[in-house]
């Protein structure tokens, strides 16, 4: 084919409408939804049938008529659903002050990782145990999210992905509270914050690495005698 003769036509941006949903903008209809159905918005029928949609739902497009006769939650009738999210934007859902999650480990282990929803505030606390968090897949309801880490002869270890920002303050009493820094780039992605303590244990927030910058590392601090 001559493409002097045929030039390729340049492709044109995307409709908002036509954006692909991301999970983050499913997960926040949804969060809309069940706040309606908790006000009396929508009855228990209508509710499940519009979830589903949301769930099925492939575009923006798609997704905005579900919510288009709501509310936005704590708005005073302004639209629930923008259909054009700006760039970089993340889908934050609700705040929800009073939502807090409980890990302990007492003589025993607990993991949480994978992709789930976490909450504005989760406490942490070990006891001769070991609790280790894993954010690196969850979904972040609100921009700041707060983990309060104690450890007695124990262990709690945070890891974040690289996309987010991290920072905290805590004390070790003969033992380790280390929190690794870390800015984002986009000035909307989540911040988590690490407070707390340690008595003859550890805890340990940091970003995650790909295990080949993790091995790389490792053979250095090996190779120096660190």
């Amino acid at each position: 084919m001559d493409l002097e003769k045929h030039p390729q036509k340049p492709v044109a941006p995307a409709e908002p409408v036509g954006i692909r949903a991301s999970d983050a903008d499913r997960d926040r209809v949804a969060d809309i939804l069940r706040e309606a159905l908790a006000q009396g918005r929508l009855d228990a029928e209508e509710h499940a049938e519009r979830i589903d949609s949301v769930y099925r739902a492939k575009t923006v497009g798609e997704l905005e008529p579900l919510v288009r006769d709501l509310p936005a939650p704590g708005a005073d009738g302004g639209p629930a659903f923008a259909a054009a999210s700006p760039p970089g934007a993340y889908g934050y859902g609700p705040a929800d002050a009073s939502r807090t999650e409980n890990l302990v480990a007492i003589f025993s282990s607990s993991v949480r990782r994978g992709r789930w929803r976490i909450g504005s505030r989760t406490d942490a606390f070990a006891l001769f145990g070991n609790i280790e968090i894993d954010l690196t897949e969850a979904l972040f309801s609100q921009r700041i999210t707060v983990i309060n880490a104690t450890s007695i002869f124990g262990n709690v270890e945070i890891r974040v992905p690289q996309n987010i920002s991290l920072r905290g303050n805590g004390t070790g009493i003969l033992g380790n509270f280390e929190v690794e820094a870390l800015v984002a780039e986009d000035p909307d992605a989540p911040t988590v914050v690490v407070n707390g303590y340690s008595v003859f244990g550890n805890v340990e927030a940091k970003p995650k690495r790909g295990k080949v910058i993790a091995d790389l590392q490792k053979h250095l601090r090996k190779y120096l005698g660190t």
